[in-house]
């Protein structure tokens, strides 16, 4: 049995390290493959979790459009597939490197598992292009590693058949679980300390992050009209590690800099920037990954998007959907910080063991 994970972006490569490290302890041989559709970000993540890629296809380039990349992902992986035959390949989430890569195995019949699989806005342009690319890969594949229970059913209202349905838990838990135990026993970095150095810690601190395409534009400035809002506080220290795309960077530092309670701070390795979350009184934020790793840490979260296909969180009152209205945002904010105790007592998104539940599967499947 010849299996190949393949992944291309940062939150990708943090959320499949607990599958690999558990197949490695498991002595179940598997080779990896990155696209690096991030490059420094992703590399970043490698390093912590000690995973050595068989194959690299480097395709990151400037100003490199959907299309191209998708092209590009399409005919390297289809080299490979022609060198090294393959039985199983896992791809995750909702990334085009994921939708790409289960697209070529296709085309060369290999069968194709599909981590966090199953979470739906059913709404194509939300968050975009990610809702197409995940409907797209569950469509292709033969293994379907649900999250929660609410994703399963989403596939099984697809009609995709249930014995194919795991129920595991998101494997970010896994990884976040890993990182705080590294950081528990002694684990530091320049980042972390120029972070005690540069913030101290005094005050409540507000966590931002932003990412999304739909956020491009007027999205992005409102957001920074909130912050500034907020700012005014002065109870509160405001750090947001700035996504490295312009589209993000030029409206952030644009609007925000020389303020003296909000830290424009570069992108944080992952290590670095869970114990940034440890620290946090609240992030607000339009990442998946965050809205599932912060009820871990009991932390609640400010959704600035429309929709979302994570609403677990939601029910459950770990997160609250705000969009990027400046007047939700600070309301919002201002209730939070009111609060002496957070309501979201259970992560609705697992508890540790989803890449141990995957690995079992595998097993079962080898057999």
């Amino acid at each position: 049995m010849k299996i190949l994970i393949c992944f291309g972006t940062r939150p990708e490569a943090i959320k499949m390290a607990p599958i690999c490290l558990a197949l490695s302890q498991k002595n179940i041989p598997y080779k990896l493959c990155v696209t690096a559709q991030h490059r420094e970000m992703l590399d970043q993540v490698l390093e912590f979790f000690g995973l050595v890629p068989d194959y690299d296809l480097n395709i990151m380039q400037p100003n490199q459009n959907l299309n191209v990349l998708s092209a590009r992902i399409l005919a390297d992986m289809d080299a490979i597939f022609k060198t090294e035959c393959f039985d199983l390949v896992l791809v995750h989430g909702d990334t085009t490197t994921s939708a790409m890569v289960a697209l070529a195995a296709f085309h060369r019949q290999i069968k194709v598992a599909h981590v966090e699989a199953g979470l739906r806005t059913y709404n194509k342009l939300s968050p975009f292009p990610e809702e197409l690319n995940r409907q797209f890969t569950g469509r292709i594949a033969d293994f379907h590693f649900a999250p929660t229970e609410k994703a399963k059913d989403n596939l099984l209202k697809e009609h995709v058949d249930k014995s194919k349905v795991l129920v595991t838990g998101n494997t970010v838990v896994d990884a976040l679980f890993i990182t705080l135990e590294k950081i528990k026993n002694g684990f530091s970095n320049n980042a972390i300390e120029n972070l005690k150095e540069r913030i101290g810690f005094s005050k409540r601190i507000i966590l931002v992050t932003g990412h999304r395409r739909e956020s491009f534009g007027v999205g992005f400035e409102n957001l920074c009209k909130a912050l500034l809002e907020i700012s005014k506080r002065q109870d509160v220290d405001i750090i947001y590690p700035v996504h490295l795309n312009p589209n993000v960077q030029d409206v952030v530092y644009n609007k925000l800099s020389n303020i003296a309670n909000i830290h424009l701070i570069k992108p944080l390795d992952y290590p670095s920037f869970v114990w940034l979350m440890s620290k946090s009184t609240l992030i607000i934020s339009d990442s998946g990954g965050v809205q599932e790793e912060a009820p871990s840490l009991r932390i609640p979260v400010l959704v600035t998007r429309e929709t979302t296909e994570r609403n677990e969180g939601i029910n459950a009152g770990c997160s609250i959907l705000v969009g990027t209205n400046p007047s939700k945002i600070n309301a919002a904010v201002n209730e939070f910080l009111k609060k002496e105790k957070f309501q979201c007592e259970i992560n609705p998104y697992g508890n540790g063991d989803a890449a141990n539940k995957i690995v079992d599967f595998l097993q079962t499947y080898i057999k």
